[in-house]
């Protein structure tokens, strides 16, 4: 439920609605979205609206609305079904019925034994068999690279992608805080000293925050003489070391006029209230990345990322994977018209990707041509809601798809080719009488046989 506080502060995370990588500090009178992960403080929220009126239900309600207006792909076989198979009755009811008016030379006898014939040469068991065997071996060797792909349809439309678009936070970032940078500030001081301060204090914190730091800390440190711990939520945090006084949080905390133009989440640390030095600490790209991003611009794909979070951060984060366009600060909602004018306006017979991981991109997931969703980090919702689910999170498997795609639509047409290469040369050779039901069981169950065996390459 959406709502208001009205007591307390706390420090939310709230990347999963509105893709924003950094921790939200509110206070009284702050709104609070539902979907909201509060990961520090205690507060007290007069609810706003009920389930059936907040965020959460507004997104689900727009994956219902997207799935309806979503196109379904018709392949070629299915098109073609039912055309051929009334098409191939009726001719063989002809030629039963009718050669026998035409020349008196053939008997009703004849003019049924070729019926039968053509009806033979005609069946489409090599069609009907390996069509829908190379999609589900596609599909399966799609599951070996760790692609989850939902249906034929999508594997087809694999191929056709000319544009996708990129969410940014658990997507083309692994949507974790991370040490980026340590600045010192006093030339008596290096790097490690700089942050072992830090890993001092932090030490005694569960804020996410602290974890961060820790984790990104390889040294030893002994606690054993910290002294006078005391943290002061969405502020940062002080002790005492060795007669020192250690403060350690944001500029209002420890009363420093913030002049830096470092794009992150900045934390300062201040000795006997002089500032020594701070830490930058930001979402950082996943490996591959910009190697994706070049391969898929080289193919011709052009590559977009919408994102909730700040323009700042979005054009850095941009500016490091490699992606041209963004668009940022966007609510769930600008995101689903936004993709609903990317296809509305993209080249006819191409396929439009949108490739994201939190609820947020639920309805743009359902709405997109493909919805490519991340299998580790993402929410049960856009795993549902989309068509690809990539199990190992790594965004270089789209490139792996869309060639697993390629490959069974070229072994797709192999089969197509010789198998109907084949009936129409018996077909031909029957007609002139130099073929009979040897020739016609070859072009059945022969060509069958063959096409099956060119479908398993897709599994190599």
């Amino acid at each position: 439920m959406d709502g208001v506080v009205i007591k307390g502060t706390a420090m939310l995370n709230t990347s999963a609605i509105t893709g924003e990588s950094k921790l939200c500090d509110v206070k009284e009178n702050d709104d609070v979205l539902s979907g909201s992960i509060n990961e520090s403080g205690i507060i007290e929220i007069n609810v706003t609206n009920e389930y059936k009126d907040s965020t959460v239900s507004k997104i689900l309600d727009l994956v219902e609305k997207a799935t309806d207006r979503k196109a379904k792909t018709e392949n070629f076989v299915s098109k073609g079904a039912k055309i051929y198979t009334p098409i191939v009755i009726i001719f063989a009811a002809l030629v039963a019925v009718v050669l026998p008016i035409i020349s008196k030379q053939i008997s009703y006898f004849e003019s049924i034994y070729r019926a039968l014939t053509f009806l033979v040469i005609a069946c489409p068991c090599s069609i009907a068999i390996s069509v829908p065997l190379s999609y589900f071996s596609g599909i399966g060797r799609a599951s070996k690279e760790g692609i989850l792909v939902k249906g034929s349809d999508y594997l087809d439309g694999l191929k056709d992608i000319n544009k996708i678009v990129f969410d940014k936070t658990g997507t083309i970032t692994t949507g974790k805080f991370q040490l980026q940078k340590v600045i010192p500030l006093d030339n008596t001081m290096d790097d490690k000293e700089i942050l072992k301060y830090f890993v001092l204090g932090e030490s005694f914190s569960n804020h996410p925050i602290a974890r961060s730091i820790l984790d990104s800390y390889d040294g030893k440190v002994n606690t054993s003489e910290v002294r006078n711990f005391k943290e002061v939520s969405g502020k940062g945090l002080s002790y005492d070391l060795q007669g020192k006084q250690i403060k350690i949080g944001n500029a209002k905390f420890i009363n420093y006029e913030d002049k830096s133009s470092e794009i992150g989440t900045i934390i300062y640390l201040s000795i006997n209230n002089v500032v020594k030095g701070y830490i930058v600490l930001g979402d950082s790209i996943k490996k591959n990345i910009p190697q994706t991003v070049e391969i898929l611009e080289k193919r011709g794909i052009s590559t977009m990322m919408f994102t909730g979070d700040s323009k700042e951060i979005a054009e850095k984060i941009a500016k490091q994977s490699g992606i041209g366009i963004i668009k940022a600060q966007m609510l769930p909602q600008d995101k689903f018209n936004e993709i609903e004018n990317v296809i509305r306006n993209n080249e006819k017979n191409k396929k439009v990707a949108f490739v994201g991981d939190g609820i947020n991109d639920s309805p743009v997931l359902a709405r997109a041509d493909i919805g490519i969703s991340m299998g580790g980090v993402g929410a049960s919702s856009s795993i549902e809601a989309s068509d690809v689910v990539i199990m190992t999170d790594e965004i270089e498997k789209i490139v792996s798809g869309i060639d697993i795609s390629k490959k069974t639509n070229k072994i797709i047409k192999q089969n197509l080719i010789f198998a109907i290469g084949v009936k129409i040369l018996v077909l031909v050779l029957s007609g002139l009488g130099l073929a009979d039901m040897w020739e016609a069981v070859f072009a059945d169950v022969g060509t069958t046989i063959i096409t099956i065996f060119n479908t398993l390459r897709i599994l190599k």
